[in-house]
This record gives C-alpha cells, sequence and structure tokens, in this order.
C-alpha cells in the first residue's frame, strides 16, 4: 500500500470485507477499520480518506480495481445520489443474509445472552414499488450532480444554482433538493402525479419554498398508494397573501383534473418554517378525506396524519407472523405496547378474550378506536398516554394480568421503567417487533433474568436499504 496526497490521503488495492451500520462497508486496515459507502463485500479499491480517527477511518472510493463477483448494477438512475436505497449494488439475497447477519451480531454482541439459530430473512414479495407512502420536497435550489455542473457555463451563477426541483433532500444539505424523474419505491402513478406537479408549476411559475429564506409557496407534496386502488395526495403551499392562494389554487385544480384517480385530494396552507403539518388543519379539496387499506377481513382507515406500515404486502406478513409466533389461546389477555392505530391488536383480537392497546400518539387511538368499530372488533381497548406512565401496577389490576405482550417500540426501544412493569407483570411470553436490532438487544439483557429468547424472525420491510424488522420471542423462564 501506499500513501499520497497529504490532505486526503489514498489507499491503494484495498479489499472491502463487510458490510456495518447506516449501509456502509467496512474494510480493514491493520487496526483501522475504515467506512465505505457504496462499496460491496468483494471489491477491491483504491480508497480516499476522508476523516480518521484513532480506531477508525472515513472513505469514498476514489478507483475501482476489481468488483465483487457478488456485486449488482444498480437499476436507479438516481441511484449514490438521493441517499436512499444504498443496497440496489448488492443481489437481493445477498441483502436478506446481511440483514440477518445484523441481528445475530446485535444479539451476541449487545445482548450477549443464549440464542438459537437465528431464521433467514423473510424477503419482500415485491422488490420494486413497494411503498405506500412518499414524500416530496420543493425546493427553488435543487442539487446539481458532477455531470450537470460540467455542462454549466457558470455553474457558480445564481441563475445556474437556483433551478426548481421537487424530490428527496440530499443528506447533509437540508436546503439542497434532488430533483427525481423517477423514483423506483413507489407505483408510477406517484412519478406522473409529482411530474406533471413540477412542469405546471414551472410552467405558471409557482414559487418553490426557499428552504432557508422561507420564501416561496409549495413545499410538500405527500402521495399515498395502497393495495385496494385508492390514492391520496396532500400538497403544503405557504399563502400569506390572496394572490399566493390563486396561484397554489391553480396547482390543485390542474391535479384534480388531470388525475381523476386521485380518491382523496387534500392541501394544507402551512405558513411555519418548517413541513411538519400535525398541528394544523387539513383540507379536502376533492374526494374523501382519508383512503382504506385492507389485509384479511380487515379494514384500515388513513388519512393524511396517520401512521401506516408503508410496504402494506409485507407488513400482512409481518402482523402474520407476530400472531403464529405469539403461541396464542382463546382464553388469554393481550397487551399490544406502542400499539400505534391498532394494526397489530386487531389482527390478534379474533384469536384471544381481550386485547389491550396503549401508544403514546392520541390521533392514533383515535384511529384505532375507528378501525376496530369498522371492523366490528368488541374486545380491543385501546389507551393514549406515556407508556412508562400508563403501564403500571394500578393499570394492570385494573385490566387484568396479560398473558403474552406484544411490544413494537419506535427506534429507541423501551424504557427500564416500562421494562420493569414488564418484568412484574411476567406474562408467558413476549413477542418483541422492533426495526432497530441494536436497541432490542440492549432491551433483551434487561429482560434476561426473567426469559429466554426462544425464536429470532428478521423481517425485511425495506428493500435495498440497509433496515430490518425483527420478532424475537421470548419465553418466561
Amino acid at each position: 500500500m501506499s500513501k499520497k496526497n497529504k490532505q486526503q490521503p489514498i489507499i491503494e488495492n484495498v479489499t472491502i470485507t463487510d458490510y456495518a451500520a447506516e449501509g456502509k462497508s467496512i474494510a480493514r486496515i491493520d487496526d483501522l477499520v475504515v467506512f465505505v459507502p457504496f462499496a460491496v463485500p468483494g471489491d477491491v479499491v483504491d480508497l480516499k480518506i476522508l476523516k480518521k480517527k484513532h480506531s477508525y477511518a472515513e472513505a469514498v472510493v476514489e478507483r475501482m480495481i476489481q468488483p465483487s463477483p457478488v456485486r449488482a448494477v444498480p437499476f436507479c438512475r438516481h441511484f449514490g445520489i438521493c441517499g436512499g436505497c444504498k443496497w440496489q449494488n448488492l443481489p437481493y439475497e445477498k441483502q436478506l443474509e446481511f440483514k440477518r447477519q445484523q441481528v445475530v451480531d446485535c444479539l451476541t454482541r449487545i445482548a450477549k445472552v443464549e440464542i438459537p439459530e437465528v431464521n433467514p430473512t423473510l424477503g419482500s414479495l415485491e422488490t420494486v414499488r413497494y411503498r405506500n407512502k412518499l414524500e416530496y420536497s420543493f425546493s427553488n435550489m435543487r442539487w446539481l450532480t458532477q455531470t450537470e455542473l460540467m455542462e454549466l457555463e457558470n455553474p457558480e451563477s445564481d441563475v445556474c444554482r437556483k433551478q426548481p426541483g421537487l424530490g428527496f433532500h440530499i443528506p447533509g444539505a437540508f436546503d439542497k433538493v434532488l430533483h427525481v424523474e423517477e423514483c423506483w419505491l413507489q407505483d408510477e402513478i406517484s412519478d406522473r402525479i409529482r411530474n406533471a406537479a413540477f412542469s405546471y408549476a414551472v410552467e405558471h411559475g409557482i414559487p418553490f419554498i426557499n428552504l432557508r429564506s422561507q420564501e416561496g409557496i409549495l413545499r410538500d407534496m405527500m402521495v399515498r398508494v395502497v393495495t385496494t386502488g385508492q390514492i391520496m395526495v396532500l400538497v403544503q403551499a405557504k399563502c400569506v397573501t390572496p394572490a399566493d392562494t390563486g396561484q397554489f389554487m391553480g396547482l390543485m385544480s390542474f391535479l384534480s383534473e388531470s388525475f381523476p384517480e386521485i380518491t382523496s385530494l387534500l392541501y394544507v396552507i402551512n405558513n411555519k418554517c418548517n413541513d411538519t403539518f400535525g398541528d394544523l388543519d387539513v383540507h379536502v379539496y376533492r374526494g374523501e378525506d382519508c383512503i382504506y387499506e385492507t389485509m384479511e377481513n380487515l379494514r384500515f382507515k388513513i388519512g393524511p396524519k396517520s401512521f401506516f406500515q408503508t410496504n402494506s404486502r409485507q407488513a400482512y406478513r409481518l402482523y402474520s407472523t407476530v400472531r403464529e409466533l405469539a403461541g396464542l389461546n382463546r382464553d388469554d389477555v393481550v397487551y399490544d405496547l406502542y400499539t400505534g392505530t391498532g394494526t397489530i391488536a386487531q389482527f390478534l383480537a379474533g384469536n384471544v378474550r381481550k386485547v389491550i392497546g396503549i401508544e403514546y400518539v392520541p390521533e392514533a387511538i383515535d384511529d384505532a378506536k375507528v378501525n376496530a368499530s369498522i371492523n366490528g372488533i368488541e374486545n380491543a381497548s385501546f389507551f393514549a398516554g406515556d407508556m412508562k406512565d400508563v403501564l403500571n401496577a394500578d393499570f394492570i389490576s385494573e385490566h387484568g394480568k396479560p398473558d403474552v405482550i406484544v411490544t413494537d417500540p419506535p427506534r429507541v426501544g423501551m424504557h427500564k421503567d416500562v421494562i420493569d412493569v414488564i418484568l412484574a407483570a411476567a406474562p408467558k411470553r413476549i413477542v418483541y417487533v422492533s426495526c432497530n436490532p441494536a436497541t432490542q438487544a440492549r432491551d433483551i439483557a434487561m429482560l434476561d433474568s426473567g426469559y429466554r429468547v426462544a425464536e429470532v424472525q428478521p423481517v425485511d420491510m425495506f428493500p435495498h436499504t440497509q433496515h430490518v424488522e425483527v420478532v424475537t420471542v421470548l419465553e418466561k423462564r
């Protein structure tokens, strides 16, 4: 190996050996661990070191010497720029293997408990156009690729820099948006709606938002497409004057006339400095105020503020896995912690005596109650509040000791107080669903005094990304 360029050293002829967190790959040079994006295990490369600490470094591929035999050709024209789908260059079966290994590593290195053989990752039935929800950002200053910059006569001029875009935020550049012409994550109707909205806005001079100064009108577009065929489109705009509102309503009229297949066309007037709209009114321009997704004989109402798993068909397989592994009996009382809109709770309700769902977000609990009513489920009750405050000895005394606890916490995992209550409640079985194997492993270590790991099932909800869902069954010792 040789080093060149004092500012950014080049390390030659390095073999990429493994995957790490955040979808990056790993190379090991003596005692130094080097993290490299968009490389594949087996690649032989020259690396440019960008940052170096005592025990690790960050680098990019300067030159490909020999591609890995397992390397795949990315299918998206935006690969490597938008920041998503980082594993397109890896065959799907290899993605599933690495996701399983990620779960194994977390349980052995973090939890440090005895585990059974971890099951192969349950792959997604669809590996492209699988998402039911995407959000696109407007910006008056889109990200220009290196190729585009080379084609410009004066790439530093305002005229060149201030070109509008509608797409995804560039990682690490909140005010820059990569203009997306085609995204393989959602049904192609999403591309047609987004591209038509962009063209209309440009042709009619509707200002895109400046994400730094907050000047402009168009902010954000959300598209939801569910398996029932229903489509929701929500557009956010900043409208300070009647003229702003008139321009924006022109776009809404255009979308309504051009896409009659949209069943829920909504808008939000958002004059804040960010795109969150949980505290704002949502207006119906045309159609219904919601759409409906179905799974088995269950129907779920999805409003513009509702949380719902973004891979509908794989969500059904995830919930079915939870139900199967829970080992339910007809007389069981089940607690569904972090229930969200009550989807898992309603999947289990037909197999047990009673289900208790608890969730921090009151609006999600409102949706859970509506969905239970729609589905005629009478043995499920839902409660809103901070889990560590709601789930206590008095609550369990009032609603019954749980035979089974299903818990599906956010990425940060469970609060220690919640774990202590679970241990005190002593259900015969815990089914822990997690989108973060590391925090799940941490929590399992705290549950180890009362429970052993009986089964581990990784589930892939997001093909071509490093993310993995995992269902772990814990049985009372």
